[in-house]
């Protein structure tokens, strides 16, 4: 479990395709504390850590990860927002994220709002009934609040601080995006459709 607050930025720095799964070796500031068989989230996907070095970690994306994700479309250098398991003796300052990526999204629109920056962005129709006016989301990884709902787009705001510690700075128009849904929407939406 997360909380969508971004710990650190990792840059992709190998890449093998193995089968149907790719392995990715990630440098980030904190790849050094990690401990094999810990849950670390990338860009919002919950990975397993497989090996640690010096500066860097190795996790793997199976198939199912890469069709619902964006690593698939990852590369060399692209980069990563990384955080750590919650620990449930705390705060938590975003919103309840599994890292279990329900979709991507498309960027369509980015304003630079000269002290904020305003993202808008379409997703598959199929979801709609997920996302609700000042609603919570995660955008790779990050715990989002949604306005400008309506049935296959929603906006957000990413303020400095975000923006600067995050590859929101690297997302424009046409970027793809991993988004997950609210957990309580989803659960509700679940025992509406069951009869």
């Amino acid at each position: 479990m997360f909380t969508g607050i971004i710990e650190s930025i990792g840059t992709i720095e190998h890449i093998e395709q193995d089968g149907s799964n790719k392995t990715f070796w990630i440098n980030s500031a904190i790849s050094s504390e990690l401990k094999v068989d810990q849950s670390v989230s990338h860009n919002g996907v919950c990975l397993t850590v497989e090996a640690v070095t010096e500066n860097s970690h190795r996790v793997t994306a199976i198939g199912e990860t890469l069709v619902k994700s964006n690593f698939n479309d990852m590369r060399v250098n692209d980069e990563v927002n990384i955080e750590l398991c919650m620990l449930m003796n705390g705060r938590i300052d975003g919103h309840i994220v599994q890292g279990h990526v329900d979709a991507t999204a498309i960027c369509v629109d980015k304003k630079d709002l000269n002290g904020s920056w305003e993202y808008k962005f379409n997703f598959s129709e199929e979801f709609s009934k997920l996302v609700i006016e000042k609603g919570s989301i995660a955008i790779n990884g990050i715990s989002l609040t949604l306005f400008n709902v309506r049935v296959n787009e929603f906006s957000v705001a990413i303020i400095p601080y975000t923006y600067q510690h995050t590859n929101m700075k690297h997302v424009n128009i046409g970027a793809t995006v991993n988004i997950e849904f609210d957990m309580i929407g989803k659960y509700i939406q679940r025992m509406l459709t069951i009869k």
